[in-house]
């Protein structure tokens, strides 16, 4: 093979590919059509798993499929369908819904797999660009792929084809994932690692709890709040009314504009109502830290509140610590 080309010529070369995909994507979105809605009812009413299942390229996307509806909380898994005809279909039950992709809906390693889920009445929903192929006809919801070219054409290589179905597939886990009503919280506990998780943590993970909080009520002389502010380190003290609720804090500022004759006031006459700034438990970090940095004013400390009650305080540094950036 003989290298060719100037610079300008591969860029010319890869802008055309993803042309190409980005034209046979948008072609994807217009024709959509109720099959995908049925689709989704089929996969969201299914008590078992949704097993994705392909070969080659196609099985590479359906193990990617099956990674993603699993990450969103659909019960999902990747079957090779190879493997399958020799003993792994044992691992698809009557409850499942299959989900094969194929271009050409022709691959014969499925053959074995369309036979079970016949035999069964295993539901079964093609991902094809061939609805008249063996996967099409044997298929109750056919998702049509655009019959567009491929990036490579001369080639015939799997580039656009393979996108198409990665696509659809994120569609799928995307509307699943909405039918479900799934939260950012639930995709927490899915994703407790790496930044993702941390992202998704929240203010009742990260918080320092009620013993570390600096509190008084509004009667108390602000010598005695002063001792608190200085012994829990936080640079605040919270202010709360006899029901316990949170109705105001004093920081170094609030010291400052009262600096006459501040020991002859009391908490609640030098703190500044509220706080604005406070987050409850459930308050995902990276909205908190969010909070934090607001202009108007940027804060390091929040504290979490239940029902207007005081149960945590969280600093910028546990966030940063966390990985929340």
């Amino acid at each position: 093979m003989t290298a060719h080309g100037s610079r300008e010529d591969t860029i010319g070369v890869g802008r055309r590919v993803l042309q190409t995909e980005a034209e046979a994507l948008s072609r994807l979105a217009a024709e959509l059509d109720g099959a995908f809605a049925e689709a989704v009812e089929v996969l969201f009413a299914a008590k078992g798993r949704i097993v994705c299942t392909g070969i080659g390229k196609s099985g590479h996307v359906a193990r990617k499929v099956a990674s993603t509806l699993a990450s969103t909380g659909s019960a999902a898994m990747f079957v090779h369908a190879s493997e399958a005809s020799h003993g792994d279909l044992g691992m698809i039950g009557p409850d499942d819904v299959i989900l094969a992709l194929s271009k050409t809906g022709e691959t014969r390693e499925l053959a074995d797999i369309l036979a079970y889920a016949q035999r069964f009445a295993i539901p079964l929903i093609a991902m094809t660009a061939a609805a008249d192929s063996a996967l099409g006809r044997a298929a109750r919801i056919v998702l049509l792929l655009p019959n567009a070219p491929e990036a490579a054409d001369e080639l015939n290589a799997p580039t656009t084809s393979t996108t198409l179905q990665i696509a659809l597939g994120d569609a799928l886990a995307v509307a699943l994932l909405q039918r479900r009503g799934f939260r950012p919280q639930d995709f927490g506990v899915l994703h407790p690692g790496g930044k993702l998780g941390a992202m998704l943590r929240t203010a009742g993970d990260l918080m320092h709890g009620v013993g570390e909080l600096p509190l008084v009520v509004g009667e108390t002389p602000m010598r005695d709040a002063l001792l608190v502010m200085s012994e829990k380190r936080w640079g605040i003290v919270g202010v709360t009314d006899a029901e316990g609720r949170l109705v105001g804090a004093i920081t170094d500022g609030d010291l400052r504009r009262h600096i006459d004759g501040l020991l002859d006031h009391t908490a609640g006459q030098v703190m500044t109502p509220g706080p604005k700034k406070t987050v409850e438990p459930g308050t995902l970090a990276a909205q908190a830290l969010a909070l934090m940095s607001d202009p108007l004013p940027a804060v390091t400390v929040l504290f979490v509140v239940e029902d207007a009650r005081p149960v945590g305080i969280l600093h910028v540094h546990d966030l940063l610590r966390a990985g929340v950036m």
